[in-house]
């Protein structure tokens, strides 16, 4: 499954806009995919599936620019 194809239920059951969860994510200190990840999990409560797809999506964002 594409990470993109999780967005609406992330938002669905976070409550907060996909571009929220990426400028979290690129204002976070860590900068590793794994580390993202975990920090996702256990300070947002998100689940695995849904941080990995996230993290994943904005990394792969910024690499292109």
């Amino acid at each position: 499954m594409q990470g993109s194809a999780y967005f609406p239920s992330i938002e669905k059951k976070y409550g907060r806009p996909i571009a929220e969860w990426k400028d979290l994510i690129r204002s976070s200190p860590l900068t590793r995919h794994m580390e993202l990840v975990n920090w996702l999990k256990s300070e947002h409560g998100l689940g695995h599936g849904h941080a990995n797809a996230l993290v994943a999506h904005t990394l792969t964002e910024d690499k292109a620019k």
